[in-house]
């Protein structure tokens, strides 16, 4: 986020869930429960999540489980109102930062092979597809393609390695 932004970054809070579950549930099909949520916010050590506000208001949310050398990004979604505004790529931003001061480099995530705007992301922030876990999503069988930012260095750095630069 720039200093001009209307946007800022923090950490997520509980105080945050009634507007993070509105949002999770205009962005999933299988959206998570407040008790999920909760345990990640207040119980989980590995846990780390960020939301991105405009005017007090909860316009996204990211988090991430750190485990000893890798880190696994468990979820993120965007309020419809506030997407293709560069909030997802911020949030993985600030994932990447927050992984990398506790010596991590290495992301992953899952995504629907349906889901063509979060991998063109993620494809422009450095992620590359490593495989297939099969009928992964049970709402609908859908298999989710894994894939993997090995070096999130550069990211974390706030550098998009495939995004076009203009001269």
């Amino acid at each position: 986020m720039t200093e001009a932004s209307p946007y800022h970054l923090r950490s997520m809070r509980r105080g945050d869930l009634d507007q993070v579950l509105a949002i999770e549930q205009m962005s999933y099909l299988s959206p998570w429960s407040r008790l999920s949520f909760e345990r990640e916010v207040s119980d989980n050590p590995a846990a780390n999540y960020v939301v991105v506000e405009q005017d007090e208001r909860v316009c996204g949310y990211a988090g991430m489980w750190v485990l000893i050398d890798e880190a696994h990004v468990t979820n993120i979604a965007v309020h419809p109102d506030h997407r293709r505004r560069g909030l997802g790529q911020a949030m993985l931003c600030e994932l990447a930062r927050r992984a990398a001061r506790q010596g991590v480099h290495s992301l992953t995530l899952e995504v629907r092979p349906t889901n063509f705007a979060a991998q063109s992301l993620y494809t422009k922030l450095g992620f590359v597809a490593r495989g297939r876990r099969k009928r992964y999503y049970s709402d609908t069988g859908e298999d989710a393609i894994i894939m993997w930012l090995d070096d999130a260095r550069a990211l974390a750095a706030g550098e998009v390695p495939h995004e076009q630069r203009s001269s």
